[in-house]
């Protein structure tokens, strides 16, 4: 329901109406008498109209005890309110000896903070209510609202009994919004009366003072609304210098807003009792008659009591009508919640069905937002929309869960998408990183019944400012709502909050997991570092004594050896020969498991430089190779022993898998900023560069034999060939193994892109 925009000024006006001090009028309502009493009991204040009632001047009681009007019993049962709560009242019957008459009255005492106040009613009857007569008139209101189980039919069922008892002309149910505006939602009146059932008041009708006091004060009678109020006597209490607090009054005379708004409605007689539910204003039960109407108190506090079973039957009421849905909530939600924490993917869990997403909150759409990347689902903004209301929400909303029903009144640019978007509900998974899930309701249009116009409560005046006034007119008049979406349940906003705790205790039960896994990854990967040096290095002793002895054995002992046995002997050398390779790879592999860079500002060309020179000393073969540097290469944080060991390997193999005439590797790299427009992209599949292009990224390209689709992933595991060890000059298979592991040291990455027959580029990055 949409609420009148107000200006600061009306704003200002209602402000200043709020804090209108109500609750300490000075004066009561003419239908009883009033005094206040010390904690001695002697009469310090006292309604201007005792005359009439004790047939005592009100100047001559004051300063009195209160014995000098009721007995001592009687006396004994006001003093009991001091030990009492504030607000709590005893109720006696008091009869009081004036010079014509006995007169009877209802008295009900309470205490205040300054003071105790004892108020008396005149009453026909000497005898209080038995709890037998009492039961009688109330039992069967109580059991027919307990039979019905609908909230509407309960509440009409409320509003016939209450009337049944006190015979007003008309008994409305009224229930406030969270606009603090309401609605009359159940109604009986006389038949000749307009209906008032299904119209809308705004908040402005019943100020916030006034509800205030309905929370604390559960029944307000005001029998004659043309009655004159009886003013204090003295205006301040002595003791305090204040206005006397009447909130607990029940003679407590009216407002004269309240008396021009009720009468602008054609009441004389108001009965009104709260209704609280959760310690809250929930509504009100509003009771109007065209005439004067005196009620005992006796039946007033009946129907108190009655107002609170209703308060308590409330709860249960509501909590039937909306059962089956939260019921329906809460198996989504508890299968929703075991399928994302069994799911490896976490965006796929929330998505896939989509439906379970949104019937989660009833929503149309949805938007999950990890970091940058955003997932829709259902019917929504499109994506950049969807990004800007994400960076709206950044700088707007604090809180974890969001939610509105009218997203275009507080972001302007949801106009554009009201018809998908104008019910919001965001939920901020982690203030860390950028995680949030929103749901999204579409614009529904209403058509809001007011009791007249709502905005006539503003009544300009002449030096520009504005005053609340009651309004004139409660015809029926309507506004169409726009831009709202249907409202979030609360049941809503809990299963949003229950997604929340969900996913955070799976992440970190996920994350307490990982956590152990890496611990024992780590242990392991030690364990088996430590065993790969210990068993390499240990091999290679026993492993030259074979050696050793097989050549003694070729070169000592050969005459004695007919063909077969030499050539047994040279296939033990050579293997020997082979196995000392392997091992010296695995050391190599374990003792990179446990370096620790040396990094310093490396120039690459210099390095390269030294690389290339070792080949040509040591290869005769490769003064052919054709090496060619298309420009100078960077300077770089890095281990320099270890990048040279990468270039020689990857240098090395460009050579060695190499069966053209003319043989040519090239040595380059491609910038950051060349990466991220791009270029490259025809050599390395683009994507790769794109994907690693923060850092420059090296390459080293050859036009040798190349390697088969299938194996660009294999060939860097350790001992992995794709030859026998007769061609292209045999070799252990450790080398692209190690330098995997080097470049993943420098927290880099390595890939490869070939073609056979045309050859090879591999790609590294140094971060």
């Amino acid at each position: 329901m949409s609420q009148p925009e107000y200006t600061t000024a009306q704003a200002n006006a209602l402000t200043n109406h709020d804090r209108k001090p109500i609750h300490i009028p000075g004066s009561i309502q003419p239908h009883g008498v009033l005094l206040a009493l010390s904690t001695q009991l002697e009469i310090l204040q006292v309604s201007n109209n005792t005359q009439a009632y004790l047939g005592k001047e009100s100047e001559n009681l004051l300063g009195k005890h209160l014995s000098d009007l009721l007995d001592t019993q009687q006396v004994e049962i006001v003093k009991q309110c001091l030990v009492k709560k504030i607000g709590s009242a005893n109720a006696f019957k008091v009869l009081i000896n004036t010079l014509n008459k006995k007169i009877y009255f209802d008295a009900i005492a309470h205490r205040t903070e300054e003071a105790v106040i004892l108020e008396l009613e005149p009453t026909d009857s000497e005898s209080q209510v038995s709890f037998l007569n009492f039961h009688s008139l109330a039992s069967e209101a109580i059991a027919k609202m307990q039979r019905t189980s609908n909230l509407g039919e309960f509440l009409h069922l409320v509003a016939e009994e209450i009337q049944k008892i006190i015979g007003f002309d008309r008994v409305m149910v009224y229930q406030f919004d969270e606009s603090e505006a309401g609605s009359v939602v159940a109604e009986v009146k006389r038949k000749d009366l307009s209906p008032y059932l299904g119209l809308h008041y705004p908040a402005t009708d019943i100020p916030a003072q006034a509800r205030e006091l309905y929370t604390r004060c559960f029944l307000r009678f005001l029998p004659d609304l043309t009655a004159e109020p009886v003013k204090l006597l003295p205006t301040e209490n002595p003791t305090t210098h204040q206005h006397l607090d009447l909130s607990y009054s029940v003679l407590r005379s009216f407002d004269w807003c309240c008396t021009q708004y009720h009468q602008s409605m054609g009441v004389k007689a108001l009965l009104v009792i709260s209704l609280i539910q959760e310690q809250k204003l929930w509504g009100l039960i509003s009771c109007h008659h065209q005439t004067p109407k005196y009620i005992s108190y006796e039946v007033r506090k009946m129907c108190e009591f009655l107002g609170q079973i209703v308060s308590s039957e409330l709860a249960h009421k509501i909590s039937y009508s909306e059962w089956d849905y939260k019921v329906k909530l809460k198996s989504l939600q508890s299968e929703f919640l075991e399928s994302i924490s069994q799911a490896d993917n976490f965006i796929d869990a929330l998505i896939k069905p989509e439906i379970r997403l949104l019937d989660l909150v009833s929503a149309s759409g949805a938007a999950v937002c990890l970091d940058n990347e955003i997932t829709l689902v259902g019917t929504t903004p499109n994506i950049d929309e969807v990004r800007a209301l994400i960076q709206w929400a950044d700088t707007q909303v604090s809180d974890n869960l969001f939610s509105t029903d009218s997203l275009p009144k507080l972001y302007s640019k949801a106009l554009i998408f009201k018809d998908t978007v104008s019910g919001l509900l965001l939920l901020r998974i982690s203030k860390v990183r950028r995680y949030y899930i929103l749901w999204f309701r579409p614009e529904v249009i209403q058509t809001v019944h007011w009791a007249g116009n709502p905005q006539e409560s503003m009544q300009a005046q002449a030096d520009g400012s504005f005053s609340l006034s009651p309004r004139k007119s409660f015809e029926q008049w309507q506004e169409t709502v726009r831009l709202t979406s249907l409202p979030w349940k609360p049941c809503e906003l809990d299963s949003a909050i229950a997604l929340n705790n969900a996913i955070v205790g799976i992440v970190l039960s996920k994350a307490d997991e990982l956590a152990k896994i890496n611990l024992e990854l780590e242990r392991s990967n030690q364990e088996l570092a430590s065993f790969a040096y210990a068993a390499s290095h240990d091999l290679k002793e026993p492993l030259r004594g074979i050696y050793n002895f097989s050549t003694v054995l070729l070169e000592d002992y050969a005459q004695v050896l007919d063909d077969e046995g030499i050539e047994c002997l040279q296939t033990v050398v050579s293997l020997s020969v082979r196995m000392e390779t392997l091992i010296n790879a695995l050391l190599r592999l374990s003792q990179l498991g446990q370096a620790q860079l040396r990094v310093q500002a490396t120039d690459l060309n210099e390095l390269l430089n030294q690389v290339i020179e070792v080949f040509r000393a040591s290869r005769q073969d490769f003064q052919l190779v054709d090496i060619r540097i298309p420009r100078p290469l960077p300077t770089v944080q890095c281990d320099r022993v270890l990048v040279n060991e990468v270039f020689s390997n990857l240098i090395g193999n460009a050579f060695k898998y190499n069966d053209k005439a003319e043989q040519w590797v090239e040595i380059g790299y491609i910038s950051q900023e060349e990466g991220q427009r791009g270029k490259g992209a025809g050599e390395a599949g683009g994507e790769q560069i794109l994907a690693h292009a923060q850092y420059p990224i090296f390459y080293i390209r050859d036009n040798g034999i190349g390697i088969p689709h299938h194996h660009l992933e294999t060939i860097f595991r350790l001992f992995k060939r794709l030859h026998s060890q007769e061609k292209y000059g045999g070799g252990a298979g450790a080398g692209l193994a190690i330098v995997k592991k080097i470049v993943e040291l420098h927290n880099g990455k390595i890939w490869v892109k070939s073609t056979v027959g045309v050859g090879s580029m591999f790609y590294f990055t140094l971060e």
